[in-house]
């Protein structure tokens, strides 16, 4: 369905045909006022899916509002690429670090019911929709209000798998953005200065929180690839595993796996 053909069925109450069956049909006045006040609402730059209040993500329908960013079709990467490496571990335990509205989390806690999965924001309004979605599925996910890594509730050591969609746009260009995406949560987009700060800080901050040859798995913006692959060498701590292209032939995400370091040699 076309953008106007979601908007008007879930107003309505009907499917896609039955809009075009009934389209001579006068509606009741309150009827005709809300529609009126949800296409102000949408023409002022209101993203259609917080009027909705909700989205689809990984063919599942999840509750969304101004409070977290609305998932992307390119951020299903993350799960795909968690689910292929999740397959060849036993009993394992994750993280998703900025969960926002829980898309992440609550879509591989559906392919892995026995999967142990905590999952962190600095917002506690975001961990009240991604907590509702989680209850909606019947899922068991640990929410923890943190940012990043600043939590105790987040163990050392913990975690085969720390997952991660961080704030990637440049400072400068939130500006620049699409009215509708403006509308959207600045934490949730602002990655600092050259968009990377958050890159920095999980690089530098989650071997502590992996087992041995744990991953982390990050999306990434618009040719920033080569910049983050730089942070990952510098860091000495991470072998990058591979780089993934999106549907638009863009390296959209990373999976990397920490490195230990080398034992000392002894002096004698």
């Amino acid at each position: 369905m076309n953008e106007a053909e979601l908007l008007f069925s879930q107003l309505l109450g009907c499917d896609r045909a039955s809009l075009y069956l009934n389209r001579g049909i006068t509606l009741p006045r309150d009827k005709s006022n809300e529609i009126s006040a949800v296409l102000k609402r949408r023409i002022d730059g209101e993203p259609l899916q917080y009027i909705l209040g909700n989205t689809e993500f990984f063919g599942l329908e999840f509750k969304v509002n101004k409070a977290v960013l609305i998932p992307r079709p390119e951020t299903e990467m993350l799960v795909e690429l968690a689910e292929k490496y999740l397959r060849e571990l036993s009993y394992p335990h994750i993280l998703d670090l900025g969960t926002g509205s829980g898309c992440i989390a609550v879509s591989l806690a559906r392919l892995f019911p026995g999967l142990g999965i905590d999952a962190s924001d600095i917002s506690q309004e975001a961990l009240k929709i991604a907590a509702e979605n989680a209850a909606l599925y019947k899922v068991k996910v640990s929410f923890i209000k943190s940012d990043l890594f600043n939590s105790r509730k987040i163990k050392p050591r913990h975690y085969d798998l720390i997952l991660s969609n961080p704030p990637y746009v440049p400072k400068d260009e939130i500006k620049r953005l699409q009215i509708e995406i403006g509308r959207e949560p600045r934490r949730a987009l602002d990655g600092g200065r050259d968009g990377l700060d958050f890159y920095r800080r999980i690089i530098q901050e989650s071997p502590l929180y992996l087992k041995k040859k744990g991953l982390l798995i990050m999306e990434m913006g618009f040719k920033q690839d080569k910049k983050i692959k730089n942070i990952f060498y510098k860091s000495a701590k991470f072998e990058i595993i591979e780089v993934v292209r999106d549907l638009n032939n863009i390296n959209r995400a990373v999976v990397a796996q920490k490195i230990d370091p080398a034992p000392r040699k002894s002096c004698l």
